[in-house]
């Protein structure tokens, strides 16, 4: 006598449920990886004007710094606050509150005719990004196509780099051929992120409600045991990095004008696309590699694309500093990315937002910091000295983070 186990069937319904499951999911993803992209774009729309609202509004490099500063801070502020918020209510929630708190700040900087309201916009716009990094980064990671992590950790690392280098030439591009520059950039970048906001409605929500949500609001920082030293061992090549991106957003279009010669604004835009535009192009080539060859090539490429551009700046060379500027890019692009891949698939679940939100704490430290200290001291050594001052400190952290990652096994 035999026996037969019964077939397992799956009905229509659950078959459709499943479906559904998993094109909302895609939606979710891409979206969440279209808000951070347009999220960076105006990160660095604003970079191109300053020179232009320095000349209209009266201003010199420190107002410029001050400018960047307050954004830095404020994005800071809500890192250390609000950046685990979304792990406690809800991924949607923060990010459409983000997205439109990310709107009003684009109209504010579509009425910038003084520094008060440069000021409140950028203050604006980096309480936004404070919220919407975090839970983007753990949105993309929970929404990966097939759990895969790599794949979320490859845009998250992307993303930034797409953004900055899109919003920079936008607007360098919207500076010398129409006559409206600060409507036509910045009014449809608010329309977009309304746009985006609404969208984020119909997304799956992958972070249930639970209990912490006012105790997260403390300052703290918390990175998972398991991944933290090698967080601190990738911290060299993230501040290399990021530096070296703030550098560029806070006095590029300053450096290309004065040092260089480079009248258009179209020039002065396209130096934050090179760093920025390259560097994802590199990074999306090299997706295919181990996360340790990644940071390998990304700061070997660093230093030496930062000693191109120093070389670059003594001959006062603009073709050799954006070819110089390229091969940077391709370290800023593939350092960031490869840390990142290296920590993504290994942080708990419930610790996503809370990890990124240090990550990127980081991140925007290097960022901000030093390109403050630098827009400080070229009233006292001029930009070029500045210049070669921060290009020496930036080549040291990325032979530190190549020593670091060399001696590391894979």
């Amino acid at each position: 006598m035999s026996t037969t186990s019964p077939a397992t069937t799956t009905s229509p319904t659950t078959t459709a449920v499943a479906r559904t499951r998993s094109i909302r999911a895609r939606f979710g993803f891409a979206l969440a990886v279209v808000a951070q992209v347009a999220m960076m774009m105006g990160a660095s729309a604003p970079s191109p004007f300053y020179p232009v609202l320095a000349a209209q509004i009266g201003f010199d490099a420190i107002v410029i710094s001050a400018v960047f500063a307050v954004y830095a801070i404020a994005l800071l502020l809500a890192l250390l606050t609000a950046g685990s918020l979304s792990d406690h209510v809800g991924r949607r929630p923060v990010v459409i509150g983000g997205l439109l708190l990310l709107a009003a700040s684009m109209l504010l900087f579509w009425h910038a005719d003084t520094v008060a309201t440069l000021m409140l916009a950028r203050i604006l716009q980096g309480a936004a990004s404070g919220l919407l990094i975090s839970a983007l980064s753990a949105a993309a990671l929970d929404l990966a196509p097939g759990g895969r992590a790599r794949v979320a950790a490859l845009w998250n690392a992307l993303s930034p780099g797409i953004g900055l280098a899109l919003g920079a030439m936008v607007s360098g591009i919207a500076l010398d051929v129409t006559g409206q520059p600060l409507l036509d950039v910045f009014a449809p970048l608010a329309l977009v992120y309304i746009g985006l906001a609404g969208l984020f409605f119909l997304a799956p929500e992958t972070a249930p409600l639970r209990r912490g949500a006012l105790t997260s609001l403390n300052f703290r920082l918390s990175v998972p045991v398991g991944i933290r030293s090698d967080f601190w061992r990738g911290a060299p090549a993230v501040i290399a990095g990021w530096a070296t991106g703030g550098l560029f957003l806070s006095l590029g279009a300053n450096i290309v004008h004065t040092e260089l010669g480079g009248q258009a604004h179209v020039w002065q835009g396209l130096a934050v696309a090179m760093l920025a535009g390259v560097g994802a192009i590199t990074a999306f080539a090299l997706r295919g590699r181990s996360p340790r060859t990644s940071v390998v090539f990304g700061t070997a490429a660093l230093a030496a694309g930062t000693t191109l551009s120093l070389g670059a700046l003594a001959l006062a060379s603009l073709p050799f500093y954006l070819a110089a500027t390229a091969i940077t890019g391709m370290g800023f692009g593939t350092a960031f990315s490869g840390v990142v891949a290296s920590l993504a698939p290994r942080i708990p679940a419930s610790d996503r937002a809370d990890t990124f939100a240090v990550i990127y704490l980081l991140a925007y430290l290097a960022f901000g910091v030093p390109a403050v200290v630098a827009g400080a001291l070229v009233g006292v050594f001029g930009l070029g000295t500045v210049c070669v001052g921060y290009g020496v400190v930036v080549i040291a952290l990325a032979l530190v983070a190549l020593g670091l990652r060399v001696r590391r096994a894979e």
